[in-house]
Protein backbone atom coordinates (compact mmCIF):
# COMPACT_ATOMS: atom_id res chain seq x y z
CA UNK A 1 0.00 0.00 0.00
CA UNK A 2 1.28 3.45 -0.93
CA UNK A 3 2.24 5.92 1.77
CA UNK A 4 2.54 9.63 2.37
CA UNK A 5 6.14 10.37 3.36
CA UNK A 6 7.47 13.47 5.10
CA UNK A 7 11.22 13.98 4.96
CA UNK A 8 12.16 17.12 6.85
CA UNK A 9 15.36 18.91 7.75
CA UNK A 10 16.83 22.31 8.55
CA UNK A 11 18.19 24.68 5.92
CA UNK A 12 21.29 23.25 4.31
CA UNK A 13 20.39 19.59 4.89
CA UNK A 14 20.25 18.83 1.14
CA UNK A 15 16.49 18.25 1.01
CA UNK A 16 16.19 19.36 -2.60
CA UNK A 17 19.18 17.24 -3.63
CA UNK A 18 17.56 14.21 -2.03
CA UNK A 19 14.25 14.96 -3.74
CA UNK A 20 15.98 15.17 -7.13
CA UNK A 21 18.03 12.03 -6.49
CA UNK A 22 14.82 10.21 -5.54
CA UNK A 23 13.27 11.38 -8.82
CA UNK A 24 16.29 10.04 -10.72
CA UNK A 25 16.10 6.68 -8.94
CA UNK A 26 12.43 6.22 -9.86
CA UNK A 27 13.00 7.23 -13.47
CA UNK A 28 15.98 4.89 -13.73
CA UNK A 29 13.50 2.08 -12.99
CA UNK A 30 11.17 3.34 -15.73
CA UNK A 31 8.78 4.90 -13.21
CA UNK A 32 7.09 8.21 -13.99
CA UNK A 33 7.34 11.08 -11.52
CA UNK A 34 5.11 14.10 -10.98
CA UNK A 35 7.58 16.62 -9.56
CA UNK A 36 5.83 19.55 -7.90
CA UNK A 37 6.55 22.46 -5.59
CA UNK A 38 4.34 25.14 -4.06
CA UNK A 39 4.10 28.26 -6.23
CA UNK A 40 5.18 30.27 -3.16
CA UNK A 41 8.77 29.22 -3.80
CA UNK A 42 9.93 31.25 -6.81
CA UNK A 43 13.65 31.45 -5.95
CA UNK A 44 14.90 29.36 -8.86
CA UNK A 45 12.19 30.07 -11.44
CA UNK A 46 13.48 31.06 -14.89
CA UNK A 47 11.97 33.00 -17.78
CA UNK A 48 12.55 31.65 -21.31
CA UNK A 49 12.97 33.64 -24.53
CA UNK A 50 9.20 33.78 -25.00
CA UNK A 51 8.66 35.21 -21.53
CA UNK A 52 7.21 32.01 -20.08
CA UNK A 53 8.07 31.30 -16.43
CA UNK A 54 9.41 27.82 -15.67
CA UNK A 55 9.33 26.50 -12.12
CA UNK A 56 12.66 24.90 -11.27
CA UNK A 57 14.07 22.93 -8.36
CA UNK A 58 17.77 23.59 -7.91
CA UNK A 59 20.00 22.13 -5.21
CA UNK A 60 23.14 23.66 -3.75
CA UNK A 61 25.25 20.88 -5.29
CA UNK A 62 24.05 21.66 -8.81
CA UNK A 63 21.23 19.19 -9.40
CA UNK A 64 18.13 20.70 -10.96
CA UNK A 65 14.90 19.80 -12.73
CA UNK A 66 11.78 21.55 -13.91
CA UNK A 67 8.79 21.11 -11.61
CA UNK A 68 5.13 22.05 -11.74
CA UNK A 69 4.19 25.00 -9.54
CA UNK A 70 1.17 24.32 -7.32
CA UNK A 71 -0.72 27.38 -6.10
CA UNK A 72 -2.72 27.26 -2.85
CA UNK A 73 -5.95 27.20 -4.87
CA UNK A 74 -5.01 23.98 -6.68
CA UNK A 75 -6.68 20.74 -5.63
CA UNK A 76 -3.86 18.23 -6.07
CA UNK A 77 -6.18 15.23 -5.87
CA UNK A 78 -8.54 16.48 -8.58
CA UNK A 79 -5.68 17.70 -10.76
CA UNK A 80 -4.04 14.29 -10.66
CA UNK A 81 -7.24 12.42 -11.50
CA UNK A 82 -8.24 14.88 -14.23
CA UNK A 83 -5.18 13.80 -16.18
CA UNK A 84 -6.44 10.27 -16.55
CA UNK A 85 -5.21 8.72 -13.31
CA UNK A 86 -2.18 10.92 -13.43
CA UNK A 87 -1.51 10.59 -17.15
CA UNK A 88 2.22 10.22 -17.71
CA UNK A 89 2.88 11.07 -14.03
CA UNK A 90 1.26 7.91 -12.80
CA UNK A 91 3.74 6.22 -10.52
CA UNK A 92 4.88 8.64 -7.80
CA UNK A 93 4.51 12.24 -6.63
CA UNK A 94 7.52 14.13 -5.27
CA UNK A 95 6.98 17.52 -3.64
CA UNK A 96 9.80 19.81 -2.55
CA UNK A 97 9.33 22.80 -0.21
CA UNK A 98 6.22 21.03 1.10
CA UNK A 99 6.04 23.31 4.13
CA UNK A 100 4.30 25.81 1.85
CA UNK A 101 1.45 23.44 0.98
CA UNK A 102 -1.90 24.08 2.60
CA UNK A 103 -3.24 21.59 5.11
CA UNK A 104 -5.92 20.63 2.59
CA UNK A 105 -3.32 19.88 -0.07
CA UNK A 106 -1.49 17.57 2.32
CA UNK A 107 -4.77 15.75 2.89
CA UNK A 108 -5.19 15.45 -0.88
CA UNK A 109 -1.81 13.76 -1.19
CA UNK A 110 -2.83 11.40 1.61
CA UNK A 111 -6.03 10.56 -0.26
CA UNK A 112 -4.06 9.77 -3.42
CA UNK A 113 -1.90 7.36 -1.45
CA UNK A 114 -4.83 5.70 0.31
CA UNK A 115 -7.40 5.59 -2.49
CA UNK A 116 -5.25 5.30 -5.62
CA UNK A 117 -2.08 3.68 -4.29
CA UNK A 118 0.09 6.60 -5.41
CA UNK A 119 3.05 7.22 -3.08
CA UNK A 120 3.78 10.86 -2.26
CA UNK A 121 7.21 11.91 -1.00
CA UNK A 122 7.30 15.35 0.60
CA UNK A 123 10.57 17.15 1.35
CA UNK A 124 10.68 20.36 3.35
CA UNK A 125 11.23 22.33 6.51
CA UNK A 126 9.63 21.58 9.85
CA UNK A 127 9.48 25.08 11.31
CA UNK A 128 10.08 28.71 10.44
CA UNK A 129 12.71 31.17 11.71
CA UNK A 130 10.77 31.55 14.97
CA UNK A 131 10.68 27.74 15.48
CA UNK A 132 6.95 27.65 14.71
CA UNK A 133 5.50 24.96 12.46
CA UNK A 134 4.53 25.79 8.91
CA UNK A 135 0.90 24.85 8.07
CA UNK A 136 1.93 22.18 5.56
CA UNK A 137 4.50 20.66 7.90
CA UNK A 138 2.02 20.62 10.78
CA UNK A 139 -0.48 18.62 8.78
CA UNK A 140 2.22 16.26 7.55
CA UNK A 141 3.28 15.52 11.12
CA UNK A 142 -0.35 14.77 11.88
CA UNK A 143 -1.20 12.40 9.01
CA UNK A 144 1.96 11.25 7.19
CA UNK A 145 2.54 7.49 7.23
CA UNK A 146 6.32 7.86 7.43
CA UNK A 147 8.31 10.73 8.97
CA UNK A 148 12.09 10.95 8.57
CA UNK A 149 14.52 13.63 9.64
CA UNK A 150 17.26 14.60 7.21
CA UNK A 151 20.04 15.60 9.56
CA UNK A 152 22.49 18.47 9.19
CA UNK A 153 25.04 20.12 11.44
CA UNK A 154 25.15 23.46 13.26
CA UNK A 155 28.32 25.56 13.22
CA UNK A 156 29.06 24.18 16.73
CA UNK A 157 28.83 20.56 15.62
CA UNK A 158 25.44 19.75 17.13
CA UNK A 159 22.47 18.72 15.04
CA UNK A 160 20.83 21.67 13.28
CA UNK A 161 17.12 21.99 14.01
CA UNK A 162 16.39 25.72 13.70
CA UNK A 163 16.19 27.77 10.50
CA UNK A 164 17.77 31.03 11.68
CA UNK A 165 17.06 34.05 9.49
CA UNK A 166 19.54 36.91 9.02
CA UNK A 167 19.12 40.37 7.51
CA UNK A 168 21.29 42.09 4.91
CA UNK A 169 23.73 43.15 7.64
CA UNK A 170 24.12 39.61 8.90
CA UNK A 171 22.11 40.16 12.07
CA UNK A 172 19.64 37.61 13.40
CA UNK A 173 15.98 38.31 12.63
CA UNK A 174 13.51 37.33 15.36
CA UNK A 175 10.36 39.09 14.12
CA UNK A 176 8.59 39.44 10.77
CA UNK A 177 6.63 37.57 8.13
CA UNK A 178 6.72 33.80 8.28
CA UNK A 179 7.65 33.44 4.61
CA UNK A 180 10.69 35.31 3.30
CA UNK A 181 12.38 33.49 0.45
CA UNK A 182 16.11 32.98 0.59
CA UNK A 183 18.96 30.51 0.67
CA UNK A 184 22.38 30.57 2.31
CA UNK A 185 22.35 34.35 1.98
CA UNK A 186 19.37 34.60 4.33
CA UNK A 187 19.15 31.42 6.40
CA UNK A 188 21.40 29.14 8.40
CA UNK A 189 20.59 25.81 10.00
CA UNK A 190 21.51 25.97 13.69
CA UNK A 191 21.04 23.95 16.85
CA UNK A 192 18.53 25.40 19.29
CA UNK A 193 21.22 26.26 21.85
CA UNK A 194 23.18 28.45 19.42
CA UNK A 195 20.01 30.00 18.05
CA UNK A 196 18.69 30.80 21.52
CA UNK A 197 21.98 32.42 22.54
CA UNK A 198 21.84 34.72 19.50
CA UNK A 199 18.14 35.44 19.99
CA UNK A 200 18.69 36.38 23.65
CA UNK A 201 21.48 38.78 22.67
CA UNK A 202 19.20 40.31 20.04
CA UNK A 203 16.39 40.79 22.54
CA UNK A 204 18.80 42.45 24.97
CA UNK A 205 19.83 44.93 22.30
CA UNK A 206 23.25 43.46 21.58
CA UNK A 207 24.60 43.18 18.05
CA UNK A 208 24.73 39.56 16.92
Amino acid sequence: MAKLYFKFGAMGSSKTAQALMTKFNYEEKDQTVWLIKPATDTRDDVRDADGKIHSVLRSRIGLEAEAEAIGPEINIYETYLSRGWGGKYRDVIICDECQFLTGEQVEQLKDLADKWDVPSLCFGLRADFQTKLFPGSKRLFEIADSITEIKSVCRCGRKATVNARFDDEGQLVIEGEQVVLGGNDRYEGMCYKCYKALADKKKNGNIV
